[in-house]
C-alpha cells in the first residue's frame, strides 16, 4: 500500500499543471466553493481556498457581489462572473501559477484528475493507486525498453548513438522525476499550497 501511495503522489506532482489548471474551472472547486458561499451567505465556505493573506480581499469582493446580484438578473451574472474570477485568480496567486482566465465546465481534465476526485467522493484511493501504479509501471517499462533497443550501435553511426542518449537521458530523467515526487520531504518542496 506503501507505494501506491508513494506513486499517486508521484503522478500528482507530474500532472501538477493539469490539476491547477482545474482550479480555474467553473466546475472545478474553487468555482463551487464560491457557488455555495454565495448561496449560503457565508465566505468561510470558500476562504480555504485562498492564502490568509487573501482574506479581506475576498471578504469584501464577497459583500460587493452580494449586494449587487440583487439589482438585476444582468447585475446577478456579471457580479458572479466578477467574483468567480477574482477568487479563482487569489486562488492561483497562492499556488504561485499566473491566471490565465476561467474555464468552462464540464472539461476533460484526464484520468488522474478524474481518479482522484473519484476517490475524495468515495472515500478509497484503491482504483487511484492501481491506475497510477500501472501508468508509473508503464512509463518506465516503455522508456527502458526503448533505451534496450537503442543501446547497441555502431560508433561511426552518430545518428544512432544520439537515438540510445536521448532514450538514455529520457529514461533517467523519468525515473528521477518520480523518485523526486515522491522521496521523503517531496511534499515540503512542493509549491503547490492549499
Amino acid at each position: 500500500m506503501r507505494n501506491r501511495i508513494l506513486i499517486v503522489l508521484l503522478l500528482a506532482a507530474l500532472a501538477a499543471p493539469l490539476a491547477w489548471a482545474h482550479c480555474d474551472s467553473l466546475d472545478g472547486p474553487v468555482v463551487v466553493a464560491a457557488r455555495k458561499a454565495l448561496a449560503s451567505g457565508d465566505v468561510n465556505l470558500l476562504l480555504i481556498w485562498v492564502r490568509p493573506a487573501d482574506e479581506t480581499a475576498v471578504r469584501q469582493a464577497f459583500t460587493r457581489t452580494l449586494s449587487v446580484r440583487k439589482l438585476t438578473p444582468e447585475a446577478k451574472e456579471l457580479a458572479e462572473t466578477w467574483f468567480f474570477e477574482t477568487v479563482v485568480r487569489l486562488h492561483r496567486a497562492g499556488e504561485g501559477a499566473p491566471y490565465t482566465g476561467l474555464k468552462p465546465a464540464g472539461q476533460d481534465f484526464g484520468p488522474a484528475i478524474a481518479g482522484a476526485e473519484k476517490a475524495i467522493e468515495t472515500g478509497s484511493a484503491e482504483a487511484l493507486a492501481k491506475m497510477l501504479t500501472t501508468a508509473a509501471r508503464e512509463g518506465l517499462e516503455q522508456r527502458f525498453h526503448k533505451l534496450m533497443e537503442a543501446r547497441t550501435y555502431q560508433p561511426s553511426d552518430l545518428a544512432a548513438g544520439r537515438r540510445y542518449v536521448a532514450a538514455f537521458v529520457d529514461f533517467l530523467h523519468f525515473a528521477d522525476r518520480l523518485h523526486t515526487a515522491i522521496a521523503p520531504g517531496a511534499e515540503a518542496a512542493e509549491k503547490h499550497e492549499h
